[in-house]
């Protein structure tokens, strides 16, 4: 979904951690009860297709990398991310961080993040 496809009442994310927050939730929902239709639903910028295939596209295009991924499901699942300060979860920041940096950049450029 393109700027000019946008409709006033829709909002954008404020970063690329909300954004992959409700996909993981709007995609759990949507496995769980069928093709979830709530009226009191927050309209976003772009469908969860949108952003499962941007995730694709920087996968396969050698942006995010399969170990970013994993993290980056692995702790959205748990609906936080990883510490940097908690020892077992240093590595994994970081690398969350990096995969962050790279959906930022993605998502702002088709403007989905204010």
């Amino acid at each position: 979904m393109n700027q000019s496809q946008m409709t006033p009442n829709q909002e954008k994310f404020q970063s690329a951690e909300q954004l992959w927050f409700w996909f993981l939730y709007s995609k759990s929902v949507r496995n769980d009860i069928g093709q979830y239709r709530g009226n009191a639903a927050t309209r976003r910028v772009c469908e969860l297709v949108d952003v499962e295939t941007m995730i694709t596209k920087l996968y396969l295009s050698g942006k995010l990398n399969a170990e970013q991924l994993s993290v980056i499901k692995e702790y959205g699942d748990r609906r936080r991310a990883p510490h940097q300060y908690i020892w077992r979860e240093n590595h994994a920041a970081a690398v969350w961080d990096s995969a962050m940096r790279v959906i930022d950049t993605c998502a702002r450029a088709k403007g989905w993040i204010e």
